[in-house]
């Protein structure tokens, strides 16, 4: 683990530096508050810091007050090195930000047990805060596919069309559905199924932009939505996903299977006071004739309110 070192004593810097290196850190020195808070500002800045109290220009607990008036992640775990014994001093100290302090002249075993300690919280951190990932990821994401979920490409299909009245812009929209998919499941079984979805969604999301955002939005469909694309440039990215997905057969434990995509496709340039499920209606509808016009093709939904269809 990397460690930042901030302390102005030469003689004491070095003792330190050597204690630290023999522990197994990387010690990144800083000869005053100054060099520690800028070090402590770097996107790669050590997780562990330990400041000496007294420093000339920015001492040690003003860059305690420095790093906590940040709202960032990861958290840098800071232990103080004070010659100051008052318990007034040691709790200003702590209240800065500190999270723990040491009183010199010091023990070495001392000092490594409290840092050992500060290295367990740090790590206690990390899990917390993955275990944190792990729940957004989930609560946002299709567990089978690893794509946005339905209930999270809906919101992203929301904002995107908010955001386009407000600059007068469009976004494209395509609902895809898996052809055949149900046959795919009758004669190949679930497990193929599933490596056929997988596959699939793995082809549509490495094809779009990086900022558009594909869904799985239920069963064998997918909704995609592409900010920025008038009609012409969401039939020229449907087709190209159509191409992408079908151009060689999926690989699955039973056998290859073909994929083709039926798509309905709109802009909603074409449709500037309409809402999303007006959209997804006109959507649906445009897939639906793809799907009677015998698959693998994609349909345009007309300009205009969206039809029903029942």
């Amino acid at each position: 683990m990397r460690a930042l070192l901030a302390e102005d004593d030469p003689v004491l810097q070095r003792l330190l530096e050597s204690l630290l290196t023999k522990w197994g850190y990387e010690v990144v020195a800083a000869q005053d508050g100054a060099a520690a808070w800028q070090l402590l500002q770097l996107p790669d800045a050590p997780r562990l810091a330990l400041l000496d109290w007294m420093m000339p220009g920015m001492d040690g607990v003003e860059v305690c007050r420095m790093v906590r008036r940040r709202v960032a992640q990861p958290y840098t775990y800071i232990l103080l090195l004070t010659s100051r014994d008052n318990k007034r001093d040691v709790v200003d100290g702590l209240e800065s930000g500190a999270d723990d302090y040491l009183s010199k002249p010091f023990h070495p075993e001392e000092l490594e047990m409290r840092l050992r300690a500060g290295r367990r919280i740090l790590e206690l951190e990390d899990n917390l805060v993955a275990a944190r990932e792990a729940m957004q990821f989930k609560a946002t994401h299709d567990a089978l596919t690893g794509l946005w979920n339905r209930a999270t490409i809906l919101d992203i299909l929301q904002r995107e069309l908010a955001r386009a009245r407000r600059e007068r812009g469009s976004v494209g929209v395509l609902l895809v559905d898996l052809d055949h998919f149900k046959a795919v499941n009758d004669t190949w079984g679930h497990a193929a199924g599933d490596e056929v979805l997988r596959e699939a969604a793995r082809r549509l999301n490495g094809t779009v932009r990086v900022y558009d955002a594909v869904g799985r939005y239920g069963g064998e469909e997918f909704l995609i939505v592409m900010p920025g694309c008038d009609a012409a440039t969401t039939r020229d990215r449907a087709e190209q996903l159509r191409r992408t997905v079908g151009g060689e057969p999926v690989k699955t434990a039973g056998g290859e299977v073909r994929v083709t995509l039926s798509v309905g496709a709109l802009s909603s340039a074409d449709q500037r006071d309409a809402d999303a499920d007006t959209l997804l209606r006109a959507a649906d509808a445009a897939l639906y004739r793809a799907k009677n016009a015998g698959r693998d093709c994609i349909e345009m939904a007309a300009p205009g309110k969206a039809p029903v269809v029942v």
